[in-house]
């Protein structure tokens, strides 16, 4: 199953337990359902500095640029990965906007290394294609593609500066830019 993310507004404790549950129960499904919607999604992004990764509950909080907390829940062996960085880090969360919901694409500590790394946290293979820039930006279509296929559990450099990720097999445009630092891919979409 792929990994789900989820925002969570930000709340005390206690009161994560039962939001906890409330997304566990109904916003894995919703998600999930979205995905069909994906290729007409729009991609966004949230950055900001980490607070705290919550092992107990799933969670990745954080404290965004214009001084919002939001949590975000993902699937154990991704809080797994992103349990390694400490609070302060530079963190960026990339997702698609799906109607109401928000399906992430990946989780992003830039500066975390010296190249821009992926690595795959899915449950299956993933093809990873970067491009350069046209006119300064990521478009959805434009220049050729390089490719990468990750293994689950593996990791690979992006070398354009543009990304995007997809199931194995499958395609997508890169419109994703491109940082120095490590990525963990949550979910891909073609």
């Amino acid at each position: 199953m792929p990994a789900i993310g989820v925002m969570l507004p930000a709340m005390k404790l206690e009161n994560a337990v039962l939001s906890f549950a409330l997304v566990s129960a109904l916003g894995a499904g919703a998600t999930v359902q979205a995905q069909t919607a994906a290729a007409a999604s729009e991609h966004k992004s949230v950055r900001g500095t980490l607070i705290a990764v919550d092992t107990t509950l799933n969670a990745l909080n954080m404290k965004t640029d214009d001084g919002k907390q939001v949590s975000w829940r993902f699937e154990k062996g991704v809080v797994g990965e992103l349990a390694a960085f400490k609070p302060g880090d530079a963190v960026i969360v990339i997702y698609r906007q799906l109607g109401a919901d928000k399906a992430v694409t990946a989780v992003a500590f830039p500066g975390a290394t010296k190249t821009p790394v992926y690595v795959n946290t899915t449950s299956e293979r993933v093809e990873l294609f970067s491009s350069a820039m046209t006119d300064g930006v990521c478009k959805a279509a434009g220049a050729p593609a390089d490719h990468n296929t990750i293994p689950v559990g593996g990791r690979a450099e992006a070398m354009g500066e543009c990304w995007c990720c997809a199931p194995e097999g499958l395609t997508c445009a890169p419109a994703n830019k491109t940082g120095v630092g490590k990525a963990f891919l949550t979910r891909c979409y073609n």
